[in-house]
């Protein structure tokens, strides 16, 4: 018996041709690949004639966790060969990895992501010592554009010294010894046949070590946890969600280069690299003139010469591409002198290089190929392209909106709100959509389909997922998504999350801000059938509590009037208005809160005179009981005297703001009040006048027109004995210019009295 083990990187040209090389010269009883053992029973599915890039997705999801993975093959991926020779040679084919929601892959997005990060100091040192930028660099130059001979010798070697000595964490332990046990049995079970593992290289020596240990009796595939929903469908890829450079774990840069490369060798691979990048160029009418070409090709053959490659590898290409087309400075570090997402800020000739490298090939499931419910369920109700007007009153409306809201939410692409109802905004009854076609609405669905069968269900999920990593920023707008989506309740530990993320809340501002959203849909929304839901209703009464807890913890000295903690407060107030006695909110305990910042000298002036304005708003608030009756509510005695004490010139203005957010009808109602004000302003100096006035004139602003005019025409009475006031709402000039006259008058004034010219 002979076990042969490849080691390979995945998506590699190289790799992909020593494995299908070797597989058809040895012709194995078994060809094992790392890959998912729960796909073992769908490998005639797997090889029906697709058209790569195809990609596993794996979906996972249970009471305390969600996790999806991705297993992506495309033609040069070496366990794509793997599979595609060992079928032709007859060999029995399995995959012998855990499958993808296995707790030991709980953190892999990407099955085939390269181990680099395990041994980053060994390839750092072999990048050092071969004079090359990275890690993708390096494989080209060592094994990409070398010869091919003793190619398994030399990827033998380089894993062996890059895994070296790296110890093994209990995830890649746990897989290994997994794999291991697959490969004794294989060899058991062959008998004098041999037997071809293909895995990535990082796994390759702790494999040889391992396969010789332990019984031959074939592994168990693991079962999902009961109550897990698990899900693994064949999906459409795409180059471009393959490309490193855009933030793909694993595998190599520049898919479409790596194509050529399989497909016609290095040096039409160079070829085809520059050519792409000249159409692409072109059609986006960047000047690439022949001369340009030219000094690119040879400053490539240059590059490559001195560096050893027999023929232009794609960094030498590049390199030689961005001397001749690019002449200002570049500010970012070329792309592919690093690894990772391309950089914001790169020049726009190096991006589109990149993208022509990158290329749009999109691959193509095999008809026969099953697909999740959810895809059979929109595909079947979605429509033509095409613009859509819909009408919320009516019945017909509400159910398109919500279907077309679900799949907003789930990331269906092709599918766009232009306009309609948003939180806080006011009623609007009519929706306008854009369906349009899109490539990647397949593979987009199938990812959804993990979430669960039909659009409600996996709208629901998706909705529970999103509060359990939200911020509070995006509470109000994931609750009035579900409303949207006619996801009314939200249940058990979804719940608990809401109410955590809530209570977790710093910014009273922000907290404020998604207790206006919630009261607002838990008390008025008939249209989505809000009113009176126990999830609104939970978050109001969370929210509600922790806006009262922030609010006796800020402290500030004099500012002007935060306008976002006012609002929170407003909300608060109406929280307990109109859901106090459904929801079991205390008014007790928001007066006793209200009444110790009121009185607290140490906190900001306008959240001061909006905890007045709370309790003055709440007096006659009943408790629940009948004809019960909050105690503690400031008294009109007690008004007065605060309002008094709180009357500074560089204050006034922003307490007062708080206090008219919170109770402006009970100020414009107040026997005297608005007397009392009078006075106070028209005790102020003309220089305190000048300082407090920005601030008045903020205060003032909350009430309406309607309510200025009658504060106005009250004062025209209590000083002149009539007058309606009109007149005084319509200056024709601003205020600040008239306060400007005043201080100039005033300033004139004093220099005529310094020389004498006037006495009197």
């Amino acid at each position: 018996m002979a076990v042969t083990f490849l080691g390979v990187r995945h998506h590699s040209p190289a790799c992909a041709r020593l494995v299908a090389d070797t597989i058809a010269s040895v012709r194995p009883a078994y060809v094992l690949v790392e890959g998912p053992a729960d796909m073992n029973h769908r490998m005639d599915e797997l090889l029906l004639g697709h058209e790569p890039p195809i990609a596993v997705y794996t979906s996972y999801r249970d009471p305390e966790r969600r996790h999806g993975s991705w297993t992506p093959l495309c033609d040069y991926s070496p366990e794509w060969t793997a599979l595609a020779a060992g079928r032709d040679a007859g060999a029995e084919l399995r995959f012998i990895d855990l499958p993808a929601w296995h707790p030991a892959l709980a953190d892999v997005r990407n099955r085939y992501a390269d181990a680099e990060a395990r041994y980053d100091e060994v390839t750092r040192r072999l990048c050092r010592a071969f004079s090359v930028d990275n890690v993708d660099a390096l494989w080209d130059h060592l094994f990409e554009i070398e010869p091919a001979d003793r190619l398994e010798e030399r990827l033998a070697t380089y894993f062996d010294l890059v895994r070296g000595d790296t110890p093994t964490g209990p995830d890649d332990a746990a897989r290994e010894a997994y794999m291991a046990h697959w490969i004794r049995a294989a060899a058991a079970d062959a008998g004098d046949r041999p037997v071809v593992v293909v895995t990535g290289g990082f796994h390759r020596p702790a494999l040889i070590r391992l396969a010789g240990r332990g019984g031959s009796d074939w592994p168990e595939v693991p079962r999902p946890p009961e109550g897990a929903a698990v899900g693994s469908y064949l999906v459409p890829y795409s180059f471009r969600r393959l490309d490193a450079f855009d933030g793909y774990q694993s595998g190599m840069p520049s898919p479409a280069y790596y194509q050529r490369l399989w497909e016609s060798g290095p040096a039409e691979a160079a070829r085809g690299l520059a050519e792409a990048v000249t159409a692409r160029l072109r059609a986006r009418r960047q000047p690439v003139s022949t001369a340009d070409l030219i000094a690119a090709r040879a400053t490539a053959d240059g590059i490559a010469l001195m560096r050893g490659h027999p023929h232009p590898a794609r960094v030498d290409v590049l390199d030689g591409l961005a001397s001749a087309l690019v002449s200002e400075a570049i500010e970012t570090p070329l792309p592919w002198a690093t690894r990772g997402p391309l950089q914001a800020g790169s020049h726009p000739v190096i991006v589109e290089m990149i993208a022509a490298l990158s290329g749009d090939r999109v691959g193509r499931l095999h008809p026969s190929t099953p697909l999740p419910p959810l895809v059979h369920a929109v595909l079947a109700v979605l429509g033509d392209p095409g613009e859509e007007r819909l009408d919320l009153g009516k019945q017909a409306g509400r159910e398109r909106s919500r279907l077309l809201h679900r799949l907003r939410v789930l990331g269906i692409p092709g599918v766009e709100r232009r306009s309609g109802p948003r939180p806080g905004g006011g009623a609007e009854l009519v929706e306008q959509w854009v369906l349009t076609e899109a490539v990647d609405r397949l593979p987009a669905l199938i990812e959804a389909g993990g979430y669960g069968v039909d659009p409600q269900e996996a709208a629901a999920a998706a909705l529970a997922e999103r509060v359990t990593g939200a911020g509070l920023d995006l509470l109000a707008g994931i609750l009035f998504d579900a409303a949207l989506c006619g996801v009314g309740e939200l249940a058990g530990r979804v719940l608990d999350d809401l109410a955590r993320a809530v209570g977790a809340a710093a910014d009273l501002g922000a907290l404020g801000r998604t207790l206006t959203v919630a009261l607002a849909m838990w008390r008025h929304d008939d249209l989505f059938r809000t009113s009176g839901s126990t999830t609104l209703g939970t978050v109001v009464v969370a929210a509600t509590e922790r806006a009262l807890w922030l609010a006796e913890g800020v402290r500030g000295g004099p500012a002007p009037a935060d306008l976002p903690r006012i609002d929170a407060m407003i909300a608060v107030r109406d929280a307990l208005r109109h859901a106090g006695p459904a929801l079991g909110l205390d008014p007790g305990l928001a007066l006793g809160v209200a009444g110790r910042i009121a009185a607290c000298q140490d906190a900001p002036p306008d959240l001061r005179g909006a905890s007045l304005g709370l309790a003055w708003s709440l007096r006659g608030t009943t408790t629940g009981g009948p004809g019960g009756v909050v105690s503690g509510a400031a008294g009109d005695g007690e008004l007065v005297r605060a309002v008094r004490g709180a009357f500074v010139p560089a204050t006034a203005g922003d307490w007062l703001a708080g206090l008219f957010a919170l109770a402006r009808e009970e100020v414009l109602h107040a026997d005297g009040m608005l007397e009392l004000l009078d006075e106070l302003v028209a005790a102020l100096t003309e220089d305190d006048f000048l300082v407090a006035l920005p601030a008045l004139r903020q205060a003032f602003g909350f009430f309406p027109p309607r309510e200025r005019h009658l504060i106005a025409t009250r004062l025209v009475e209590r000083r002149a004995g009539g007058g309606s006031g009109w007149d005084l709402m319509r200056l024709d000039a601003a205020p600040e210019l008239v306060a400007a006259g005043m201080a100039l008058d005033e300033r004139v004034e004093a220099a005529l009295r310094r020389e004498g010219l006037i006495t009197s």
